[in-house]
């Protein structure tokens, strides 16, 4: 019997439970020092000149949203144009509808599950202000290509890298090709500082935003001489309750921070054996006969394996549960399959791009199983057992 395959696994030690003693030793519970640390440590990483922390990647998309419509030069307004893939997670979209945007949403290529470039191409119109990039799964977008396609026009692009730290497309960490990146740091993902997210950019205005609109849209963590109020006074008293943008409070903890700077520390080694375990993956798939997986563009951190179908009519994906249940196997769907065949959508305004052919082939086709920071080569095997006794 296999020793079965969990979603996600904890990849703390007693690095991180010290970590956490020392803050709560401290006293000191709420964003400060810890929180800074970890913000400049993280944006060193990834080699973006800024990096605010915040309590969940879902609210590092809503952030990054807001932060847009407050910039001083051609911010974006309701009504305008923003372009999404077809298969993303939820908080993807949300901002984008709660700030009154229209949403076009393009096809995903089969194989990668990212933007289906020639669909991409073909969508972009003169009405097309934001280009929302979700590299999923891990997997990095095409850069270049959508570089290219996109050529001289104005148009802003945002990323939602939150299951792909520490993915790479031409040697350049995903999250920030964008004038923005998110990234989350649950439970789930790549590093885990129990709930978290962060927004990195080399933006000084939006990094400005970013901090006054993470805490109720006040004045007083911005520095004296900042893009939003220009220059701050030195009266405390004055800038502690003084608000200058409508925002939030999205503050994250400094226990969360304490472990994310230990994370950070193992996320290479976090993402080596991931990446081992995908090229075991791909030699257990590349045999199969009713297996393909996610094709890799440049390096993948892969969050996850998501396996598809090939198409025969004679296996369904409920047959392959069947057996994923026997041998204690956990599954999902591909992120949320076809995101247009979700009943929310009727709350969302939706500019129609036609049907969505692969994301549709994907929401009924495919699934997703965990990958972790240590070997899980005799989980995987199973998949040949799985496939031998369906073939039978």
């Amino acid at each position: 019997m296999s020793a079965g395959l969990k979603l996600a696994s904890s990849s703390w030690d007693e690095e991180e439970i010290k970590a956490m003693q020392e803050v709560i030793k401290s006293g000191d519970f709420s964003m400060g020092k810890k929180v800074l640390e970890f913000e400049r440590e993280f944006a060193s990483y990834v080699k973006s000149k800024y990096s605010i922390m915040i309590n969940s990647g879902s609210s590092a998309n809503l952030l990054m949203i807001a932060a847009l419509f407050f910039k001083k030069d051609n911010p974006l307004k309701p009504g305008d144009e923003v372009i999404v893939p077809a298969v993303s997670w939820s908080t993807t979209y949300y901002p984008l509808s709660q700030y009154g945007l229209k949403l076009k949403f393009v096809d995903i290529d089969k194989e990668t599950l990212n933007y289906d470039l020639k669909k991409l191409s073909e969508a972009i119109s003169e009405n097309t202000r934001l280009l929302m990039i979700v590299n999923i799964l891990g997997n990095p977008n095409n850069f270049s290509t959508i570089n290219e396609i996109l050529k001289d026009r104005k148009i802003i692009i945002v990323e939602d890298n939150c299951e792909s730290l520490g993915a790479k497309f031409k040697n350049k960490f995903t999250g920030t090709f964008g004038i923005m990146g998110s990234y989350s740091s649950f439970f789930s993902h790549h590093i885990s500082t129990m709930e978290g997210g962060l927004i990195t950019t080399d933006d000084i205005e939006l990094y400005h935003i970013l901090l006054s609109i993470r805490s109720h849209g006040w004045t007083r963590n911005l520095p004296k001489e900042n893009k939003i109020s220009a220059l701050k006074s030195d009266n405390e008293f004055e800038e502690s309750f003084k608000f200058i943008l409508p925002g939030y409070n999205l503050r994250p903890l400094e226990i969360s921070a304490a472990v994310g700077l230990k994370q950070l520390i193992k996320l290479p080694n976090l993402i080596k054996e991931r990446r081992k375990n995908a090229e075991f993956m791909k030699e257990i798939i590349s045999s199969s006969r009713i297996f393909s997986m996610q094709k890799e563009i440049g390096e993948s951190s892969w969050f996850g394996f998501a396996i598809i179908l090939k198409n025969n009519k004679d296996i369904s994906r409920e047959k392959v549960f069947k057996y994923l249940d026997l041998m204690k196997i956990e599954y999902r769907p591909v992120v949320t399959g076809n995101f247009l065949n979700q009943p929310v959508c009727k709350y969302i305004d939706i500019i129609d791009n036609g049907i969505m052919i692969n994301a549709n082939y994907i929401d009924k086709n495919a699934f997703y199983i965990g990958n972790h920071h240590y070997d899980i080569s005799n989980s995987l095997k199973e998949l040949k057992f799985i496939e031998k006794e369906i073939l039978e």
